[in-house]
């Protein structure tokens, strides 16, 4: 009988060891304590709060949202690892109501017979629909369970404000170069649960690539060392040597994020509109050709430049406007891929025009104006004269036109009398704006 029993520890040791050299390297390297995590200083460094809270196990509802790789999971697991409370996780992809109920009836069963709380982590939390996310609302409300929800995607577009206005977001955000090679380095020398037990050598151009190409998301670049030191074979040394082209081969290239309905939806188009206002025609083409590969209808596109061009280029060049709308009726004809050196060479256009603003400042002065109701009646000697009566009632009486005039101008009144004074157009003494109208610049 003890010869069954060591037989089976034996059987399941071998077993979890096969599983975990299964395990890829971005999840056995996981951290296991706050001090193991790389990155997010902002929120989890010596003192912040989050960390406070942590420590002194104090933890309310807690969101934390960002790209892919950042330490969502990661850090969910080090809370686990440093609180009292019973932890549950689940994910969102797969569990509905019914599993939600049995956590709940867990953790008030864990409140009443061991006074212990419960945290409940939810994976990609944005997936859950409204009646899923309002089935946790009492037990959250009430403290019967912590929530700690992961999300890729703004919680303002996915989570429900109930639940928002009960946790504290933190946003955590992509790791810089140097962390992610800290990450790497770590594995390299890792014995238990990196890649410590194999001789290998990665060159710093190899390690630097594996970073680069990362684009901030660790499991791409820790998947990608791993990849590259399992399919070496080692020299005769022994060696597993890593070079620039195998680190080259080794690692994916990153997915573009972006969510179509969510924030970087509006975060990309702000960033490529800003750009091109602010006259950088190298962040405006880094953003155009984000905004395309992630399959952006470049139709939006098309209509923001040519708004664009009118709002924040305006009279300083007006060919700026002629240009948006060729490039977006020729996007029409020709469609993508070639469409996209139409779109581009627009933003290049608005990005390195003038810029003048008085037309968008000159609409919205009059536009405000009129929406509160102050105008008066159109001045009689403006007024259309070409129809039976009309002149009977003095309409177009007192009339100068202006052509008959030197210079093709005359002073006259064309503002309501109300409105006399009113000024909405100020050029901006750039391109066309300079010296449009002699009468704006007399008043």
């Amino acid at each position: 009988m003890v010869i069954q029993v060591m037989e089976m520890d034996l059987f399941t040791g071998l077993q979890q060891e096969t599983l975990k050299r299964k395990t890829p390297l971005a999840a056995r390297m996981r951290p296991m304590t706050l001090d193991e995590i790389v990155g997010q200083g902002s929120i989890i460094g010596k003192g912040k709060l989050l960390r406070r809270a942590i420590e002194a196990d104090q933890l309310g509802s807690l969101i934390f949202f960002g790209p892919p790789g950042t330490g969502k999971t990661s850090l969910a697991f080090c809370i686990a690892q440093a609180t009292k409370a019973h932890f549950v996780k689940i994910n969102a992809v797969t569990s509905g109501v019914a599993e939600l109920r049995q956590v709940v009836k867990e953790a008030d069963d864990q409140l009443g017979h061991y006074q212990r709380g419960t945290i409940l982590f939810i994976d990609e939390i944005h997936r859950f629909n409204k009646a899923q996310q309002d089935a946790l609302l009492p037990a959250v409300e009430e403290g019967r369970i912590v929530l700690i929800g992961a999300t890729t995607e703004n919680p303002y577009f996915s989570v429900n404000s109930a639940l928002l206005s009960r946790s504290r977001l933190f946003r955590l955000e992509p790791l810089a170069e140097e962390e992610i090679i800290a990450l790497l380095e770590r594995a390299l020398q890792d014995r238990e649960r990196g890649l410590g037990m194999y001789r290998v050598q990665v060159s710093p151009e190899a390690l630097k690539h594996l970073a680069e190409k990362a684009g901030g998301d660790a499991r791409i670049a820790l998947n990608g060392l791993e990849l590259a030191v399992l399919s070496t074979p080692p020299d005769r040394q022994g060696i597993r040597r890593i070079d620039l082209r195998t680190s080259e081969e080794s690692i994916q290239e990153k997915a573009v994020l972006y969510d179509k309905t969510g924030d970087q939806h509006y975060d990309v188009i702000s960033a490529f509109i800003k750009s091109m206002r602010g006259s950088d025609p190298d962040a405006a083409l880094h953003y155009l050709a984000r905004m395309l590969q992630a399959g952006e209808d470049p139709r939006f596109i098309a209509r923001r430049l040519i708004i664009h061009a009118a709002e924040d280029v305006g009279l300083a060049d007006p060919m700026a406007l002629v240009v948006a709308q060729s490039a977006a009726h020729g996007l029409e004809q020709v469609g993508l891929p070639e469409g996209r050196l139409l779109l581009a060479e627009a933003a290049l256009y608005i990005a390195c025009a003038p810029k003048s603003n008085s037309v968008v400042l000159g609409i919205d002065r009059a536009w405000a104006d009129v929406k509160d109701g102050n105008y008066g009646p159109v001045p009689a000697h403006l007024r259309g004269a070409g129809y039976q009566g009309a002149k009977a009632l003095g309409h177009g009486e007192g009339y100068l036109y202006p052509h008959n005039y030197t210079g093709h101008y005359i002073e006259q009144e064309y503002l309501p009398r109300e409105l006399k004074d009113a000024k909405y157009f100020e050029p901006s003494q750039l391109g066309k704006d300079i010296g449009v109208v002699r009468k704006n610049n007399e008043k």
